[in-house]
């Protein structure tokens, strides 16, 4: 039997890779890391400093500069900039719109990667995102994939954009979760797609609960 210390989990938008991924580690006693926020400080401090993000040489530079640190107190993580707390930031419309941008950047992404897997080296972890399995962990003994149609999750991040008092129009949130879908499969480094090894779950009609609970009983099935 192998004993499960890394899971990872990927998903498009709106799949329910945080929530579930949370809650995993939680019941895991794992810690637990949502890479779309160091993706998210990137794109912060992109924006911040007026950088272009279609300059590849640029963004790359920049994400080589900078130092992020990822505090988790209590189950919420604290995400710093160079000594700048941006937690609060990480949501804005801006960086909503312009972290798939950065994110497809190649010299972005290694800088990124290279800091995920020196996390996950230290101790038992669940780590979310979009290339986990397929890139970042491609040796985890548990690769989740986790979707959900379109009207779920458009749904769902609706509800969460009314919920942090930015609303957009349910047709507007429809139209950016394709652009967003569009740009993350059809990058040129580390494309969205299902590692072949992956577990397909379909969180439509599932609860984060029940999710969570299923992934932890399939921790044990392998030890």
């Amino acid at each position: 039997m192998v004993e499960v210390s890394t899971i990872a989990i990927d998903g498009p938008v709106a799949s329910g890779k945080t929530a579930v991924g949370q809650l995993v580690a939680k019941l895991l006693g794992f810690r637990f890391l949502d890479t779309g926020i160091m993706y998210r400080a990137v794109t912060f401090g992109v924006i911040q400093r007026q950088i272009s993000l279609y300059d590849d040489v640029a963004l790359t530079n920049f994400s080589n500069s900078i130092d992020i640190r990822i505090c988790d107190s209590g189950g919420n993580a604290h995400v710093t900039v160079d000594g700048l707390d941006v937690t609060d930031s990480l949501r804005l419309p801006d960086v909503e719109r312009g972290v798939s941008l950065v994110s497809k950047i190649p010299g972005v992404r290694a800088t990124l990667v290279t800091q995920q897997r020196a996390i996950a080296a230290q101790g038992p972890i669940v780590m979310v995102g979009r290339d986990i399995g397929t890139v970042v962990l491609h040796d985890a003994q548990l690769k989740i994939y986790l979707n959900a149609s379109i009207a779920t999750r458009a749904e769902r991040r609706f509800l969460e954009l009314q919920g942090r008092g930015t609303p957009l129009e349910y047709d507007q949130v429809v139209k950016e979760l394709q652009r967003r879908d569009k740009i993350d499969s059809e990058r040129f480094d580390s494309p969205l797609h299902p590692d072949k090894n992956a577990l397909h779950i379909d969180t439509d009609i599932l609860s984060v609960e029940e999710l969570a609970m299923h992934i932890r009983n399939l921790t044990t099935c392998q030890r």
